[in-house]
């Protein structure tokens, strides 16, 4: 009998603790590209898992007392591993099906609400099974209480190596490598092979096993290639790193790379050369206002796929840029997809930690890293700003991209721009038209505004005087770069200079300061998404409270 030497029950145990970890891993990048990967995220899948196996110990201990026979264990573990095949194939739908009913349910908190749902719907029952394996393999596997406790240790040191794999082996190998869908995969058939063959050898539940091999081959074929964004067609490219899910698009004008599926555009790439439209436009004022429109000297924290360094490079003259990107694959897709210029020195490190191991001083330093409520702590804090002032020159200007605008009282907003403001000297914001983006931009002294006035004044007079003396064809060279003959820049920019200066306003700043210690930036940032989310279904709440569900899909 194949569990006379109790070798296959700790090689069970090893493997259930192996595919715990490694679906609760899954679970974390199967919900990123819909709900972010922020730690609030994590709290509701770590919560959910742990619920679903405590759960689990108890009925499997139950169940092992009332009937100590492996079998129903095995065939529980069978049941898991069809179950974790089939995520790959209807895991996305349940995720946005959940969405919609959540959002359409509840007054706040809709993200928690929905990610906590999506993840009880999804990964509750298999782990519950998953749960009952250490309770069952103790009853089995003790013979008497003089080893009971060797044997329950060998047990746990079986369990927790294997969660150690599990924890490794996702989020280096298999996630970067073959995708989430593709980890679920290999998992579960780890588990369809381990109770298949107790079965095969007792010559028991052949039929039940015969069953799961043919479903986990179909979940293979359907759920192998399968997107997250199931909606979008023609894609450029999909595909996962250690850090994010990557998708890029394109059409007849722009290339687009987003890492979440549903907030949106991450990085922009303009195929004409022309501005984007986006807060990259308002954040070119901060060489302006450096005084250091002419070979300034700029860092990017949050590189992306570069959309902020090409403008600069198109639009300035003569920058020395550099950018730091914690994402080696985003990088990757910078020059592949997104022409980042060569000589754009990309550092492939945390922002943060970037910092500390560099000593240059820059005229600009662009902070782009908050993402959905995906906001880092450590680049939030008041330390990390002190560090960002300290790199930079003396008329030097940090620009701030905060990408949830809000009019709230006590808000994420506030608290960051209270924070740069216990730093900075001087801190003015200025609005993105037609768009939830406010650009900050801070400085040292408080003359900003004089130098940005002296600087964007004369550049309007000469590129007057070069208009006016241009022949016809010539004006179009203008329109998108500065002139290498004349200096001039373009008037796209100049106006884009007016509309900053135009909707500039002082921050008045208070209290809420942010540290290393204390920095809610989760809960703040959610607070602020539900406003975002209420504004925006405003209208269809109001349809379907009206005319109910078969009015709300007519007015789709």
């Amino acid at each position: 009998m194949l569990l006379k030497s109790k070798t296959y029950l700790y090689l069970t145990e090893f493997f259930a603790g192996v595919s715990v970890m490694a679906v609760e891993l899954g679970a974390s990048r199967l919900l990123a590209p819909y709900f972010s990967s922020s730690q609030i995220v994590w709290t509701i899948i770590i919560g959910t898992i742990m619920i679903a196996m405590a759960l689990g110990n108890v009925y499997g201990g139950k169940k092992a007392d009332a009937d100590p026979n492996p079998d129903r264990l095995f065939l529980r573990i069978l049941i898991a591993g069809v179950w974790i095949a089939a995520i790959p194939v209807v895991g996305k739908y349940l995720i946005v099906a959940i969405s919609a009913i959540v959002i359409f349910s509840v007054n706040e908190f809709y993200l928690v609400w929905a990610a906590f749902a999506a993840c009880m719907a999804i990964f509750v029952f298999p782990l519950f099974l998953l749960g009952t394996t250490t309770p069952s393999l103790v009853k089995y596997t003790v013979e008497s209480l003089d080893e009971g406790g060797s044997v329950v240790g060998r047990l746990n040191a079986c369990n927790t190596i294997g969660s150690i794999i599990g924890t490794f082996l996702p989020t280096f190998v298999t996630i970067p490598r073959v995708g989430t869908a593709a980890t679920f995969l290999i998992f579960s058939g780890i588990l369809i092979a381990l109770a298949g063959v107790y079965f095969y050898t007792e010559r028991m539940h052949l039929k039940a096993v015969a069953v799961a091999l043919v479903l986990f081959l179909l979940c293979c074929i359907f759920g192998h290639r399968s997107s997250f964004a199931f909606w979008e067609k023609d894609l450029s490219y999909e595909g996962e790193s250690v850090y994010n899910y990557l998708q890029v698009k394109e059409n007849d004008a722009n290339v687009i790379l987003s890492t979440n599926v549903l907030f949106g555009v991450q990085s922009l790439y303009r195929k004409d050369g022309g501005l984007t439209g986006m807060y990259y436009d308002v954040a070119m004022a901060a060489p302006f206002l450096a005084g250091e429109p002419e070979e300034p000297n700029i860092l990017i924290l949050g590189m992306g796929s570069g959309t902020y360094a090409t403008q600069c490079s198109r639009y300035l003259e003569h920058p020395t840029i550099a950018g730091v990107e914690i994402d080696e694959a985003i990088i990757d897709l910078s020059r592949r997809y997104f022409y980042l210029p060569d000589d754009v020195a990309v550092a492939e490190y945390d922002g943060r930690a970037y910092l500390d191991a560099d000593e240059n001083l820059y005229d600009v330093i662009m902070v782009d890293a908050y993402q959905d409520i995906t906001i880092p702590f450590q680049m939030s804090s008041r330390e990390f700003f002190k560090s960002v002032y300290d790199h930079l020159d003396r008329d030097g200007i940090m620009v701030v991209n905060l990408n949830m605008r809000s009019d709230t009282a006590g808000n994420i907003n506030e608290y960051l721009l209270d924070t740069i403001a216990s730093v900075f000297a001087d801190v003015m914001t200025c609005d993105v038209a037609y768009s939830s983006n406010r650009e900050v931009f801070a400085a040292k002294d408080a003359d900003m505004l004089a130098r940005f006035d002296e600087i964007t004044e004369h550049l309007a007079d000469e590129a007057a005087s070069a208009r006016d003396s241009a022949v016809p064809d010539e004006k179009d060279s203008l329109r998108f770069s500065p002139s290498e003959a004349s200096g001039q820049y373009s008037p796209l920019l100049l106006d884009q200079l007016r509309f900053v200066r135009d909707n500039l306003i002082a921050y008045d700043a208070g209290e809420r300061i942010l540290t290393d210690d204390k920095a809610p930036v989760e809960l703040l940032g959610i607070a602020v998404i539900d406003e975002l989310i209420t504004d925006e279904l405003a209208y269809y709440k109001a349809v379907y409270e009206r005319d109910g569900l078969r009015g709300l899909m007519k007015g789709l």
